[in-house]
């Protein structure tokens, strides 16, 4: 789906100014380990399923709502892989917007649906066995969460803090 009415109205006041959205992203392995990713419309990469999640909607229904529109699957979340942020974790649109995601992770399965595009925001969508995933071009944090997916951190992976105090 694109831009939100609440997103377009926060836009219409901040600009084009860096917004912290928070926001999931969905990692479904089929059963020969294979990972759905989606090529999206904005950049022409390859990612993971998911986006913003909305005013007092809760993480996991934005999980499985972002999976159904951009994929068609329905899934079962199976739980959190990790909470990411930073630098990478940030994307400038072509209309100027710049977004830096607070993105949960969420591990899932298909329990329904069948894979295709949504044509808006997702131009391709494919299952992806792990040796695929050197040669494509995805945004700059994708390798990173898939990576920490397939080595099944436990606990849920998280970044270290980098933050010290002074002194």
């Amino acid at each position: 789906m694109p831009m939100s009415d609440y997103m377009r109205e926060i836009r219409a006041r901040v600009g084009s100014r860096v917004l912290e959205i928070p926001s999931v992203c969905v990692l479904a392995f089929d059963e020969q380990e294979r990972v759905v990713l989606v090529r999206h419309a904005e950049t022409g990469r390859w990612t993971t399923p998911g986006g913003a999640v909305e005013p007092y909607e809760r993480p996991a229904d934005a999980a499985v709502r972002e999976m159904w529109e951009e994929t068609g699957l329905h899934v079962e979340l199976l739980g959190v892989l990790g909470v990411y942020g930073g630098p990478e974790f940030t994307t400038t649109y072509r209309n100027g917007d710049l977004v830096s995601f607070l993105m949960t992770v969420f591990l899932a399965r298909r329990i329904g649906g069948t894979l295709r595009p949504d044509g808006e925001e997702t131009l391709e969508t494919r299952a992806f066995g792990r040796a695929e995933l050197r040669d494509l071009p995805m945004s700059a944090w994708v390798p990173r969460v898939l990576e920490n997916a397939y080595e099944q951190r436990e606990p849920p992976f998280f970044d270290p803090p980098s933050w010290r105090p002074t002194g």
